[in-house]
C-alpha cells in the first residue's frame, strides 16, 4: 500500500533549545530528517512548512495569562518568583529567549500536520518536532512548554468535529493530554508507559478511566521498570486493537516517544528497535481499518539522540509511506557526516544486534505484573463495551 505523506520541518525547530546540556535536544529531529534523506526515503516533494500557532489556537489548551507569561520570559520580562508560578524557570524547563516562539512553532507544527491529513491533502503526516505532552493549561512541566497534543486535538474538534483517539508510546505517561480531556467522551486517551512508581510524571495508573461523561475514554498501562521487547509489543497491541475497535475513532494521533529503549539515559525499560518498527505499523494499519487512512504522528521524548531516536523516528516515517520498516545497514552518508559529532559510536545497522544487553533476571516476574495489568485493563474495555457503547 502506497500512501501519500507530508514531512513538517523547519530549521527553526531547534530554537527550542534550554541550553546546551540539557537532555531535550531537538538537533534529533535533524538527525532522522537527515537520516531519511540519505536513505533515500525523503525528498523535498514531501515536506511541509510549519506555521507559527496563534495566542488564539494556543488558548484552546492554554490560558491566556500562561501564553503572556511564556512571551514575558522569553523577552527576560518575568521575575524568577512569576516563572515558578508557570513552571518555568526550573531545571527541568528554563527559561530561553524567544521561548514563545520557538514553541509556537512546534505546535503550529501539529497544526499543520492535523490540516495537510484532514483536507486530503494527504493520509499521514509527521511532526517530528511535537509530542510535548507534559504541558498543562497554566503550567509547564517535563521539558514541554506548549502542548502540541492538546492543542492539535481540541482544533480537531472545533474545526472537524472528529472523534480523536490519541495513542501515547513514550516511556512517560501523557499526563498533559489525558488530563486535558479527561471528562471528553469524544477524545479517547491511550497511554503505555513505564510505571510512575520509578519515573516522572508519576501518574498513569491503570484506574485512571476518565470523570463524568469522559468515564471509560482513558486507558493506561503502567508497565514496570526493565520491560524487554515481547511484553511491551504484547501489551501495546492487544490493548490498542480492543481500544479502537470500542471507540471507533475518526482519526487518530499517535505520540511516538522514543525513550523506552534500553539506552534511553532517563528511562529503566528494555526495549531494543523492535518495537519502534512495529508501533507504527499497528497504528497505520489501525488508521486505515477505522479512519479511512487518518493519521497524524508526533515526536516525543528520546534522550539518546545520536544511537536511538533517528532510528526510531525514521521507521514511522518509513511504514507511513506504505514500506516495510528499514532494514539491514545504515546508509554511510549519514554516518560519516554525524560520527565526527557524535560523542558515542553510531550504530551501523538499523535494528540492535543480539545481545546488546546484559539479561535481566525477573523477566518472568516483570512479564506476569505486566499481564496482570493489561486484563485489569482488557476487562474494563470488554464491561464498558457492554454498557456504553459509543
Amino acid at each position: 500500500m502506497s500512501c501519500s505523506t507530508g514531512f513538517i520541518f523547519s530549521n527553526s525547530f531547534t530554537s527550542y533549545r534550554f541550553r546546551d546540556d540539557h537532555p531535550f535536544n531537538q538537533m534529533r529531529v535533524v538527525l532522522a530528517k537527515e537520516l531519511l534523506e540519505a536513505s533515500g526515503e525523503l525528498s523535498a516533494a514531501h515536506l511541509i512548512e510549519p506555521r507559527k500557532a496563534t495566542d488564539e489556537e494556543l488558548s484552546l489548551a492554554h490560558s491566556r495569562r500562561y501564553i503572556e507569561a511564556i512571551k514575558q520570559a522569553g523577552e527576560e520580562a518575568l521575575s524568577e518568583e512569576e516563572a515558578l508560578e508557570f513552571g518555568i524557570g526550573t531545571e527541568d524547563t528554563p527559561m530561553f529567549k524567544g521561548m514563545h516562539e520557538a514553541s509556537a512553532l512546534l505546535v503550529g507544527g501539529t497544526l499543520s500536520a492535523i490540516d495537510a491529513v484532514l483536507e486530503g491533502k494527504v493520509d499521514h503526516a509527521l511532526n517530528l518536532g511535537g509530542g510535548l505532552h507534559h504541558g498543562f493549561e497554566r503550567k509547564a512541566s517535563g521539558f514541554c512548554i506548549y502542548n502540541d497534543g492538546a492543542v492539535g486535538i481540541k482544533y480537531i474538534r472545533e474545526k472537524y468535529d472528529y472523534r480523536v483517539l490519541y495513542v501515547d508510546t513514550d516511556a512517560h505517561h501523557g499526563d498533559g493530554v489525558q488530563w486535558a480531556f479527561y471528562d471528553d467522551p469524544n477524545v479517547c486517551t491511550f497511554s503505555l508507559h513505564e510505571t510512575g512508581r520509578y519515573l516522572f510524571p508519576g501518574t498513569g495508573n491503570v484506574n485512571e478511566r476518565g470523570l463524568k461523561e469522559g468515564y471509560g475514554y482513558s486507558f493506561n498501562l503502567p508497565i514496570d521498570a526493565f520491560t524487554e521487547d515481547e511484553s511491551f509489543l504484547h501489551l501495546y497491541e492487544s490493548a490498542f486493537r480492543e481500544i479502537v475497535e470500542y471507540f471507533k475513532p475518526d482519526v487518530i494521533v499517535t505520540q511516538n516517544g522514543a525513550d523506552a529503549h534500553f539506552l534511553d539515559p532517563l528511562t529503566h525499560l528494555c526495549s531494543t528497535m523492535k518495537i519502534y518498527q512495529k508501533i507504527p505499523e499497528l497504528a497505520h494499519e489501525l488508521a486505515h481499518q477505522y479512519c479511512g487512512g487518518k493519521w497524524i504522528a508526533l515526536g516525543g521524548g528520546g534522550y539518546d539522540i545520536w544511537r536511538v531516536v533517528p532510528r526510531a523516528w525514521s521507521q514511522v516515517w518509513k511504514v507511513m509511506k506504505g514500506d516495510s520498516p528499514f532494514q539491514g545497514p545504515l546508509p554511510e552518508k549519514w554516518l560519516e557526516k554525524w560520527q565526527a559529532q557524535a560523542p558515542v559510536t553510531l550504530p551501523s545497522q538499523w535494528s540492535d544486534p543480539d545481545g546488546s544487553y546484559k539479561p535481566i533476571p525477573r523477566k518472568q516476574e516483570i512479564t506476569e505484573k505486566n499481564e496482570q495489568i493489561l486484563e485489569k485493563a482488557l476487562q474494563f474495555i470488554r464491561n464498558q463495551k457492554k454498557y456504553n457503547t459509543p
